[in-house]
């Protein structure tokens, strides 16, 4: 089941639950079976070999593609609006796998300043040894965008709602600067879903997930998505010989020629996790599934909670700012109706008076927020990102971050919103006693 315009168009709440859901045709179960298995029987030799050589699509071995997998790949692809999407291990293992095809040494990517703490490290440090290199700008700096990129920038990466702030990055806008150089637009959907933003819609050509978060929404398991938009002309210029030049491993098969939009979701199956194996387990992909199915139903909580537990801190003073994009005050507050239109999502930070001492106190002194390194669960979670997930930085890229060294992050779940405000009120007075 999908949602584009060969087949009746079903809408989100649909697709959340049947989209890559087919009964089982061996005994009819209605749930996606776990298929627990790491190889699969070839029909005969003509079959195995038409599987190694792209000739037939079908399954080979679980590094390669899963059924339970693949019917989790479908479900996000067809939520997000693309053509095909390949699920990996870990947020991080999809960003790593949506640069792969891209990227060779001396190349480089243009970065939003504001991302996750760990995947500025990703960029800013470990993809060196691959011989990449990231530059990060501001992306409220259009101009800055356009400047960063040289010949050898090969893709621009933001994200949707950054973590840990809440910021709404304008996609559209930075997509026509990408879009004007040539070069595909990576966007991190992960703290907004495709529920409350639709990147591709907005020019995205591929959006990254931790599916770990909000699609799973338990934290149970952790996994990672690259959905392909099968927008982008990878034959368009010589930059991208990896979907457009002839592919030695497959005798000369030229990807894009190939498989059309699906070249790039095909590349990163038969090449990316063939030989990087990052790959999800099957029953990881159950979990996320099954999580997915009520998607809707708790990011409408996890908005609405958001909403008034952040104007309630607002006008507390015991609280310096609050940087929820849903408040009025906030800069980005226009972006939502265009970016967002559901809500501006469930992560945001607050600074505490006191500073850096009272957010520890803070921290220490919660009992329904769990204080963990994760976001995206039904259960409201808390961390102070300066000590914790963005501790690798220095206090200018904590800053330009978001993760101040007085602020705390939070991640708002779907419990009582006065449990968690009364939670809030009682820690604060003793933080900032």
């Amino acid at each position: 089941m999908s949602s584009d315009q060969s087949g009746p168009s079903y809408g989100f709440d649909t697709l959340q639950i049947h989209a890559g859901a087919r009964p089982d045709p061996a005994t009819g179960a209605r749930q996606v079976p776990i298929y627990q298995t790491t190889a699969y029987v070839f029909r005969d030799a003509d079959h195995a070999a038409a599987l190694f050589n792209l000739q037939e699509v079908g399954y080979i071995y679980s590094r390669l593609t899963n059924p339970t997998v693949a019917a989790l790949g479908e479900r996000i692809a067809a939520l997000e609006g693309g053509v095909g999407a390949v699920c990996c291990s870990s947020g991080h293992a999809a960003q790593i796998m949506a640069l792969f095809p891209l990227m060779a040494p001396g190349k480089n990517i243009v970065a939003s300043t504001r991302l996750y703490g760990g995947t500025v490290t990703q960029f800013s440090q470990t993809i060196k040894r691959f011989g990449w290199s990231a530059k990060f700008v501001d992306f409220d700096d259009l101009d800055a965008v356009r400047d960063a990129i040289d010949d050898d920038t090969q893709a621009v990466f933001g994200e949707a709602i950054a973590n840990p702030g809440g910021y709404i990055m304008d996609v559209r806008a930075v997509a026509d600067v990408a879009d004007a150089a040539g070069i595909p637009l990576i966007i991190d959907n992960t703290s907004a879903t495709p529920y409350l933003c639709r990147p591709i819609e907005h020019g995205a050509t591929l959006v990254v997930h931790s599916t770990t978060k909000f699609l799973t929404g338990n934290g149970t398991v952790t996994g990672g998505c690259v959905v392909d938009s099968g927008n982008f002309d990878w034959t368009a210029s010589d930059r991208f010989p990896s979907l457009s030049a002839p592919e030695p491993a497959y005798h000369g098969l030229k990807f894009a020629e190939t498989f059309g939009p699906l070249a790039f979701t095909f590349h990163s199956i038969a090449i990316g996790l063939r030989d990087l194996g990052m790959t999800l387990n099957p029953q990881a992909a159950h979990y996320t599934l099954m999580g997915i199915e009520t998607l809707s139903l708790r990011m409408d909580r996890h908005v609405a909670n958001a909403e008034k537990i952040a104007k309630w801190l607002e006008a507390d003073d015991r609280v310096d700012y609050v940087t929820y994009a849903g408040l009025e005050s906030s800069p980005y507050f226009d972006r939502v109706k265009t970016v967002c239109p559901r809500g501006a999502g469930a992560l945001f930070t607050f600074a505490v008076k006191g500073g850096y001492d009272a957010c520890i106190k803070l921290i220490e002194n919660l009992e329904i927020f769990s204080h963990v390194a994760n976001l995206g669960d039904t259960r409201s979670l808390i961390i102070h990102s300066a000590s914790t997930t963005h501790r690798q930085l220095d206090e200018d890229q904590q800053r330009a971050a978001g993760a101040d060294p007085e602020v705390v992050r939070v991640s708002i779940g779907i419990e009582d919103a006065d449990d968690l405000i009364a939670d809030l009120d009682q820690a604060l007075a003793k933080a900032t006693a």
